[in-house]
């Protein structure tokens, strides 16, 4: 049997009675009335870090506010002047100019953003945006657990060490490549919408994609940095908003961007077995079924709960033989429906149970159809074990036993502590931001609005529409072997659904790594993350390119 591992955190959020019952965020102690205004100038300290090799990273950290707008609202005309005064034309006040007269203040985001020293042309450095999914989950986890030049110190394989917790620099920091600005969307870490603007505004796809592009447009113009290679890096529901961003930021500011990362990717809500909200879920969908197979198979083979001849296979040729079977026999046999014979019913199970671990009468008392719930708290059921949601290595103690209902994710529930622990006190004590407010790893943003123009969510559209308007654009993605909440066979296939051309096709990276849905809190996969991330932007800022490229389809 593989080793287990027990802790992990997150990207999606599942969120529990105890998170859905908890109250909105508080506003900003700057967001009142009186101060409608730009807010407080973000802090600024010097740093550095040394990494791998004893290289050293002499860095800028800028964190604080950018003040979004909305700049359809903008404050009515002053009144014309009272006639019954008969105040003379030439002794009428001019209006006064206010900072509303540029777009009515609706939220302010905060932000973290780091900038490498001793850059003097903008156009030779990248600048990567960075975020988190849920909808509803603030940046802090790619921030501290993968791409900043500080991370939370976990062990090699990624369970958490007892408290107090520490912050250690990040080998594997994408700041050597790349500048960083990790945004928290409206409501998560520190960001808040202005008093008196309702909450639930913000609680909308659309929404959500035109704050951040005007959060990027703003930082750009702000730090000056419109001639830099342009990155975004989304995990998770992060994932829907950086391929909707490629587009829209393309639509709305003239925005090109060189790569996108997509981290635990949800392309199309099709893929998933849940969704949170009601319009995530399709009736009689049987797509994810097929796409949970591999993952399951993976699982159940690190805890050894297969024959002796799949277990001792290597898992990557192993799983492209459950591949193969759920691509062809799976898909075709649950298209059948009442079709299947009572023999074809029989071999199915057999089958599915071989690959997953679980029993023939249990796959079939299923209907074929397992969901990763279910299956979570079904494989190590003997133990009285349950797998953790994000990554599958990670197991807990399973209270209630059947059913799809946790009390807990062992891969989530450790995680949170220290990595909120060790962001409340590096923002204040080591970059210098002083604030009151709690700093929300999750916010309550339900109900979500899934307001986009495709039936079910699909984001692939508008991924494929800026590659085919910007065909210097590529794309990474990076998907867990483990990670039961987006299984990292559905935006694989999604991807061929594409049908781009070849000259296209070629700018997509399709890259997997030994670990679940945060996969970079695994040392092995943090740095092949890292890697693998120098090596897209280097071929994402090709500077051999000329003005003799060859046009696309050439």
């Amino acid at each position: 049997m593989k080793p287990l591992l027990y802790v992990i955190g997150l990207g999606f959020v599942l969120f529990s009675p105890i998170q859905l019952c908890a109250q909105s965020p508080s506003p900003s102690p700057s967001a009142t009335k009186e101060t409608k205004k730009e807010p407080p100038e973000p802090v600024v300290s010097d740093h550095e870090i040394t990494i791998g090799g004893g290289k050293k990273i002499a860095y800028q950290a800028v964190t604080g506010y950018l003040l979004v707008r909305d700049e359809t609202a903008t404050q009515p005309a002053p009144a014309p002047p009272d006639a019954s005064k008969n105040v003379p034309e030439s002794e009428e006040k001019p209006a006064e100019k206010t900072e509303l007269s540029k777009g009515e203040p609706k939220e302010q985001i905060f932000f973290t953003a780091y900038q490498a020293k001793g850059v003097t042309d903008p156009s030779t450095r990248p600048v990567t945006f960075a975020f988190n999914g849920g909808p509803g989950s603030a940046s802090i986890w790619l921030h501290l657990g993968a791409l900043g030049p500080r991370r939370v110190l976990l062990s090699d394989r990624g369970e958490a060490l007892p408290p107090p917790y520490k912050l250690v620099d990040n080998d594997s920091t994408w700041l050597e490549e790349s500048d960083l600005v990790f945004i928290d969307p409206v409501q998560t870490g520190f960001s808040r919408p202005i008093v008196g603007e309702e909450a639930k505004q913000f609680h909308s796809y659309k929404k959500d994609i035109a704050d951040v592009a005007e959060f990027i447009r703003l930082w750009l113009t702000r730090y000056k940095r419109w001639s830099s290679p342009k990155f975004l890096a989304g995990e998770s529901y992060g994932t829907i908003r950086a391929a909707g961003l490629t587009n829209y930021l393309l639509d709305t500011s003239g925005i090109s961007l060189n790569g996108v990362v997509l981290i635990s990717s949800c392309l199309n809500t099709r893929t998933l077995s849940w969704f949170p909200g009601v319009e995530g879920n399709i009736p009689n969908n049987d797509a994810p079924y097929p796409l949970l197979l591999p993952t399951f198979a993976a699982a159940a083979w690190y805890h050894g709960r297969l024959a002796p001849e799949l277990e001792n296979r290597p898992l990557l040729d192993f799983l492209s033989e459950v591949e193969a079977f759920a691509r062809a026999q799976y898909t075709q046999a649950l298209a059948k429906g009442d079709r299947l014979t009572e023999a074809e019913k029989k071999d199915l199970a057999a089958q599915i149970a071989r690959y997953s671990g679980l029993t023939p009468e249990y796959v079939e008392t299923q209907n074929f159809r397992e969901t990763f719930p279910r299956f979570r708290k079904e494989l190590l059921k003997d133990k009285r074990l349950m797998l953790g949601a994000y990554d599958a290595r990670f197991t807990g103690a399973q209270l209630a036993l059947g059913g799809e209902s946790s009390d807990f994710d062992p891969s989530e529930a450790a995680v949170l502590g220290p990595f909120s622990s060790a962001f409340n006190d590096y923002i204040r004590r080591e970059l210098n931001f002083e604030s009151d407010l709690p700093y929300h790893p999750f916010a309550n943003v339900f109900p979500w609005s899934f307001d986009s123009d495709v039936r079910p969510l699909d984001v692939i559209p508008a991924l494929k529409t800026a590659m085919n308007r910007n065909p210097y654009m590529k794309v990474m993605i990076c998907s867990g072997l483990y990670d039961l909440v987006t299984p990292y066979l559905g935006p694989e296939e999604l991807v061929h659904e594409m049908d781009l051309l070849p000259s296209l096709a070629k700018n997509v990276r399709l890259n997997r790594y030994g670990g679940g849905h945060m996969m970079y809190i695994d040392k092995g996969a943090r740095e092949q993350l890292k890697r693998d991330f120098a090596a897209f932007v280097r071929d994402s800022t090709n500077k051999n390119l000329t003005e003799s490229a060859k046009p696309v389809g050439s």
